[in-house]
């Protein structure tokens, strides 16, 4: 299931609960909309860095935080946003086109990322000036 461009939600994995502490699980293709072809964590980040900066030509992610929390500004090119991830279950699926900065990374944060592509470089936008030029070309 392919998404349009710009589009951002906000999604919640199933949770059994026991006694003996919780589970949660993703399933690619079910809890997520798209085949997972990698996963990336980050952790030990600095409570005053920034990390993203970038948007992506093709592919999607759904970013959780595992553990402690940060804060994910989106922007779709028209609208600016912010999304605060605190708990594991709930992510937040990003479809392409959409620029992504994170910040405020609490002390311990963990961060994962499922992604639908594996790594590509030139599938990434870096400069925030020429994701808004591809923007603007794909709406002419």
């Amino acid at each position: 299931m392919t998404q349009r461009n710009g589009f951002v939600r906000e999604i919640q994995l199933p949770q059994i609960h026991d006694p003996r502490g919780d589970l949660t699980f993703v399933e690619g293709g079910n809890h997520i909309p798209f085949q997972i072809a990698r996963v990336y964590y980050l952790y030990n980040v600095p409570v005053d860095s920034e990390r993203g900066g970038h948007a992506h030509r093709e592919l999607e992610q759904v970013v959780f935080a595992l553990s402690g929390s940060f804060r994910m500004k989106i922007d779709d090119g028209t609208t600016k946003s912010e999304y605060w991830l605190r708990d594991p279950r709930k992510g937040l699926c990003i479809s392409k086109m959409v620029w992504r900065e994170m910040d405020a990374f609490s002390q311990g944060a963990v961060c994962m990322v499922l992604a639908s592509h594996r790594y590509d470089e030139a599938d990434y936008f870096r400069n925030y000036d020429d994701f808004l030029k591809a923007l603007e070309s794909e709406t002419k």
